[in-house]
């Protein structure tokens, strides 16, 4: 079998739900992000093709190393709910950048204010959740048990889980809102740059496009997050030229301005 054929046959035998597998691209899909989570290009992926749980997924991953296909450093995150394939060393190194550093600008969208503002409070709060999480992670691969997704529950409630997915997933700008006041944001009708990261997934031939990243910045922020951002791209290109198994790194920028947004 080919590479595409395994990778195929792997998340159609280990993510059906019912008698409902993925669908060909979305396998393909699929196998380029994991993919990209294991060569270091992004610590993590939020598995949402559908709706097979954090013991599927972990399944799905035990495959693939198997079978060699993905790095052994691969390990599924269930943090309250959600799936996440995560790189243990790329994630680590994630999480020490935002306790040691200003590698995430923290971007406040509270419903009550009248315009989205970066804030350096809420980055010291983010950076309670990443030592918590680091020690979480650190304590996971001490014991050994890889082969079971590491579960984060009650720990997190604390936290701010729109905030720490957008860390997690490698983003250089997050959103942070007061969930005690409201889930509803202040960015309606706000104009938003949209950075987007795709590239070429080559697997035997085979050639897949695929989203790396993607995520938003409020316009009238551009210049206060332009560290943040210029930093991120430097990052990611000179972790691109460190692998071999995607191609074509192409990344873009567009503004659009919504009715609403959703985080």
């Amino acid at each position: 079998m080919s590479v595409q054929e395994l990778f195929v046959g792997a998340a159609r035998k280990c993510l059906s739900v019912g008698r409902k597998s993925l669908s060909v691209p979305q396998s393909l899909d699929l196998a380029a992000q994991v993919s990209a989570v294991s060569v270091g290009l992004k610590p993590a992926l939020l598995y949402d093709s559908n709706g097979a749980g954090a013991a599927q997924v972990q399944h799905y991953l035990s495959s693939l190393q198997s079978l060699q296909l993905v790095s052994e450093s691969l390990l599924t995150l269930d943090l309250d709910g959600n799936s996440l394939v995560v790189n243990a060393g790329a994630v680590r190194s994630t999480l020490e950048q935002v306790l040691h550093g200003d590698s995430v600008a923290v971007v406040d969208v509270r419903h009550s204010l009248d315009g989205p503002a970066v804030s350096d409070a809420r980055r010291r709060e983010l950076g309670s959740a990443a030592e918590g999480l680091l020690t979480l992670l650190e304590g996971f691969q001490r014991r050994g048990e890889a082969e079971k997704p590491l579960r984060v529950g009650e720990e997190c409630e604390e936290w701010n889980l729109c905030t720490v997915f957008g860390v997690l997933l490698g983003f250089p700008v997050t959103y942070w809102f007061d969930q005690a006041e409201s889930f509803e944001n202040c960015l309606s009708m706000t104009p938003l740059m949209v950075v987007t990261a795709s590239a070429t997934w080559e697997a035997a031939g085979a050639r897949h496009r695929c989203c790396l990243y993607s995520f938003s910045v409020p316009a009238a922020l551009q210049e206060e997050t332009q560290t943040e951002l210029e930093n991120w791209k430097l990052r990611l290109r000179e972790r691109f030229e460190q692998q071999n198994v995607l191609k074509d790194l192409s990344i873009s920028q567009s503004t659009v301005t919504l009715p609403s947004v959703c985080l």
